[in-house]
């Protein structure tokens, strides 16, 4: 009987053994999906967002909106490597990381997370902390000195981005409560659509707002700019699945019938209500489906984000138009009513189109501990309702500080006439002789 048992125990050590070995070695397919994942999420902002918010804005402002996501893609690495990756993914408290990670220490090339390299998912996780504060650049278009954009972008990445991811990703207690954000509905699009209409509020309209026309001055550059969002919002939401699988499959397969379902949505309204549809509403369109889809995009089926897509088309096009006619708030290229609101309505709906009880939109199931529907949107709304607010106050604070430190927020009235491109860089956009 006493062989039997040691035979026994013996086993079982073996099998446990092996499964950690298992668990401990490096999988060469996942890593290769999270590098090429990693590529496309940066080529989202660089040249994708910059080519975006390039063409959107007026001739004499597109090199500034180039300078600003370029800028903020190398102040963001640096930050996020000096301490912003340990604050969000170190062990910390429920509320913040610790300062274990700090330049990396201890994390060499042999060193994994999971079953792919630190140094990678570190990495992919970089481009994340880089297009965040890229988005808010749209709130602010056309107006802001660009010293004051470079703190503020500094300062919020850290105080507000890390803090959030901490939360939700880090193992926080969003994450604890089982709330379900696949690639980043509340840590990218609420936390950027939100700062973008704060900016917008504190800093107020671009002169001549709302009576004068603010048309885009390259639309080919926009809807260029547009297809790489797109295709690397691929690697967004895909590569979020941490690995070659179902998962990242699934979750491709999804963001791109919400993108499509967004586009032709924004589309037809447009086209019903105006007469005419147009490119720029096509792509914004399709902007709010990816948008909309992001939190949801590892946890519903494609008839669930046919849904989605359907309404991030019709809500993010009513939001816009609410914003800009009826506010009349120069949120410059509409990040709050595209990203806040369609990140917003896309973590709510997560906890309806998880539920695997739908038919053909039905999903793959509620977080660990939670059994009804009505549990997992409460956990959402409580996701929504903490970024949105801890965002607003964190958001207003350091715009105060950044004016008292820059001697104010924006240029005045006769660099804004002239231009941002000649006025904070001595270069023009175009030179036609």
């Amino acid at each position: 009987m006493r062989i039997g048992q040691f035979f026994t125990a013996g086993l079982l050590l073996l099998v446990a053994g092996a499964a950690w070995a298992e668990e401990a070695t490096l999988n060469a397919g996942n890593t290769a999906w999270i590098l090429t994942s990693t590529a496309l999420v940066l080529f989202m902002t660089l040249p994708g967002l910059a080519l975006f918010y390039g063409g959107l804005v007026r001739s004499k402002n597109v090199l500034s909106v180039l300078m600003q996501c370029f800028a903020i893609a190398g102040i963001s690495s640096i930050l996020w490597l000096i301490a912003g990756y340990s604050l969000a993914f170190g062990e910390g408290n429920a509320f913040i990381g610790d300062f274990s990670k700090v330049l990396m220490a201890d994390v060499g090339r042999e060193s994994l997370s999971g079953d792919i390299p630190e140094s990678l998912f570190m990495l992919f996780q970089m481009t994340f902390a880089i297009i965040t504060p890229a988005l808010v650049v749209g709130g602010f278009a056309e107006r802001m000195k660009f010293s004051a954009m470079l703190l503020f972008s500094a300062m919020w990445l850290m105080l507000v981005y890390v803090p959030i991811t901490h939360w939700v990703w880090g193992g926080g207690w969003l994450g604890q409560m089982g709330l379900l954000d696949f690639a980043g509905g509340t840590v990218v699009h609420i936390t950027a659509g939100v700062a973008a209409l704060v900016t917008a509020l504190v800093m107020g309209p671009r002169r001549g707002f709302p009576t004068m026309p603010f048309t885009p001055h390259n639309m080919t550059m926009t809807v260029t700019g547009a297809c790489m969002l797109w295709v690397g919002w691929f690697g967004f939401n895909g590569g979020s699945a941490l690995a070659a699988n179902g998962d990242a499959a699934m979750a491709m397969l999804v963001t791109h019938i919400s993108a499509a379902t967004g586009a032709m949505t924004w589309m037809a309204i447009e086209w019903k209500r105006f007469g005419k549809p147009s490119a720029l509403g096509a792509v914004t369109g399709m902007v709010a489906g990816l948008g909309t889809i992001t939190p949801a995009s590892g946890f519903v089926g494609p008839g669930g984000a046919l849904i989605i897509g359907l309404l991030a088309g019709s809500v993010c096009f009513a939001a816009t138009m609410y914003l800009k006619r009826v506010l009349k708030i120069d949120d410059s290229l509409d990040v709050f009513p595209v990203h806040g609101v369609g990140g917003i309505l896309g973590t709510l709906l997560v906890g309806v189109f998880s539920a695997t009880s739908l038919g053909v939109f039905s999903g793959y199931g509620f977080a660990d501990g939670i059994s009804s529907m009505g549990g997992q949107l409460w956990v959402q709304f409580v996701g929504v309702a903490a970024t949105v607010v801890f965002t607003v106050i964190m958001t207003w604070g350091i715009l105060k500080v950044v004016a008292l430190a820059m001697g104010g927020l924006r240029v005045d009235a006769d660099q804004e006439q002239e231009g941002l491109d000649i006025v904070l860089h001595e270069e023009r956009g175009y030179d036609i002789h």
